[in-house]
């Protein structure tokens, strides 16, 4: 592990001298082929990363900053999209919004969610007591529909929320500045729309939305143009997680995941499609039945297709242990 951490320090340091390239030198050639094609060295290294560690904690992270978001946040800003765009006044800005799991939020925000103060707290608690029983060993004693239905789904959402959150209260008040939302309830959403927009991190969706299906979508309505634009958006989704996967396991892929994000896709497409035809606008589903539809769908599909391939790969299990151990 003392290796790995080193290792890990190295890979940091190596892409902040990257991206500090990044915001002298490309930032002043064209936007367009030109500036995307100076970048593409530093996107090279971001996706190689991975590749030198075997922690699971570390490579997620890795993955998800730096081949993930890192990646897309610098192809956009080739082209003067993405919230690299308009460039940031400092470099220590341009540093946190390339590696951080932060937006600005837009001048004409949409309303946000205004949780009770004590629906955070209460969440750290719950993970809290989750990590004490994973080290107790709960699993062995407990129904194998709840760790599928209850615990899994928890263990994948509670410490991401509470780590991104985290990132961005501590980064609102460094940089002086109002951060996008990173959750909004997502086991409150009422529709697969209303889970994979504005509620489920809501940031990397933005990030998908401008890289594939606004350019994909183009300025058409149609429904055939919605489609692609949104089956496009998912499978790019799904195609990162297995990525992540394989990065975490070195299995060959099963493809259960993106098969999970396809499935999503085109199911949220449908469900567009016929909330604007004349038989969705007329009939309407009371809150909460479809409240109930939506969870049901996305638990299941989980059950499914996402959790078994993951769990096979035992990377639910090596993550909460490295978690424990590092933290």
């Amino acid at each position: 592990m003392e290796e790995e951490i080193k290792r890990f320090a190295l890979v940091y340091i190596s892409a902040i001298v990257s991206v500090i390239y990044c915001y002298y030198i490309p930032s002043r050639i064209k936007a367009g082929a030109p500036r995307l094609l100076s970048i593409l060295p530093v996107c090279v290294q971001f996706f190689v990363f991975p590749i030198f560690f075997s922690s699971v904690l570390f490579i997620s992270i890795i993955t998800f900053t730096l081949t993930g978001m890192g990646i897309l946040k610098l192809i956009l800003f080739s082209f003067d999209k993405g919230p690299l765009f308009p460039l940031p006044t400092s470099l220590f800005g341009f540093l946190c919004f390339t590696f951080l799991p932060i937006e600005r939020l837009g001048k004409t925000p949409k309303s946000q969610s205004t949780s009770p103060t004590w629906v955070f707290p209460t969440k750290v608690a719950i993970c809290a007591v989750m990590l004490m029983l994973h080290m107790r060993g709960y699993k062995h004693n407990l129904p194998t529909v709840l760790l599928w239905v209850v615990i899994y789904p928890l263990y994948m959402y509670l410490p991401l929320e509470i780590a991104l959150n985290t990132v961005k209260f501590l980064f609102t008040i460094i940089l002086g500045c109002d951060l996008k939302p990173v959750f909004d309830e997502p086991y409150l959403a009422t529709s697969l729309q209303d889970f994979w927009g504005p509620r489920w991190n809501p940031m990397v969706s933005s990030l998908l939305r401008s890289a594939f299906y606004f350019p994909l979508k183009g300025k058409s309505n149609s429904g055939l143009a919605m489609f692609i634009g949104g089956f496009a958006t998912f499978l790019a989704s799904g195609l990162f997680h297995e990525l992540q996967s394989f990065y975490t396991s070195y299995e060959t892929p099963s493809w259960e995941i993106t098969l999970f994000y396809v499935l999503h896709g085109v199911c949220t497409a449908a469900e567009m499609v016929v909330k604007r035809s004349a038989f969705g606008q007329r009939w309407t589903v009371r809150p909460v039945v479809s409240w109930l539809l939506t969870m049901t769908f996305v638990i299941v599909t989980n059950g499914w297709l996402y959790f078994p391939q993951i769990t096979r790969g035992k990377e639910i299990r090596h993550y909460i242990t490295e978690y424990i151990i590092v933290t």
